[in-house]
């Protein structure tokens, strides 16, 4: 397979979930400020020209971060990152689609991105102010979805490395992560696959989650 890929950003999350599964796949890298997304080789890939995107082995392409979770955790290795249950299975794409949906496109993306919600330099403080709401907002209901469990659901699955990169963002811009959440990140920076992915993408684990 074929993944394309922007460190640091959501396809992260794809990227651990390969690794985990002990995937065999090609990595290319996407660098969206130098606008290689949309470049016409990548638009042939992705006329989204989103990350991540991943061709499979058939030749077929898979865009979108829950759909490629869903994926990979369901298909891949038997279902090994992947619950049995219909309602664990309903719950977790409730949580991807709501963390890539609201938390990361709604409220990240107006800090990441601010220039794409106002063009008025004089509107964008208040616009990123909008993003750190919806994120503080989003993380609280995660952290009730979550819980006091050690993963979203009855065991690891696809669906925490998908929570995990928001967290790693907050943990980059300072935002607090409540206290479910926190328990979660530290758990997820001590698997081995996660420091692994990290340090391919040019982080040192050993200097994240020293605040939360």
């Amino acid at each position: 397979m074929k993944f394309y890929m922007t460190p640091g950003s959501c396809s992260t999350g794809i990227h651990i979930i390969l690794e985990e599964l002990e995937e065999v796949f090609e990595a290319y890298i996407v660098n969206l400020p130098a606008g290689d997304n949309f470049k016409p080789d990548y638009v042939a890939i992705n006329p989204k020209s989103t990350i991540p995107a991943l061709v499979r082995d058939n030749g077929s392409v898979l865009t979108e971060v829950p759909a490629i979770a869903y994926w990979l955790g369901r298909t891949r290795r038997r279902g090994k990152l992947w619950p049995a249950d219909v309602e664990t299975e309903t719950r977790l794409i409730e949580a991807m689609t709501y963390i890539a949906g609201t938390v990361h496109g709604h409220g990240f993306a107006r800090i990441f991105a601010t220039p794409t919600f106002s063009r008025n330099e004089a509107d964008q403080e208040s616009v990123r102010a909008l993003g750190r709401n919806i994120v503080i907002k989003g993380f609280a209901v995660l952290n009730k979805m979550l819980d006091e469990r050690p993963y979203l659901g009855d065991a690891f699955t696809v669906a925490d490395p998908i929570l995990f990169y928001v967290e790693f963002w907050a943990d980059k811009t300072g935002i607090t992560l409540p206290a479910n959440l926190a328990a979660h990140y530290k758990r997820m920076l001590a698997r081995p696959v996660v420091q692994q992915v990290l340090r391919e993408e040019g982080y040192n684990p050993t200097t994240l989650g020293q605040a939360v």
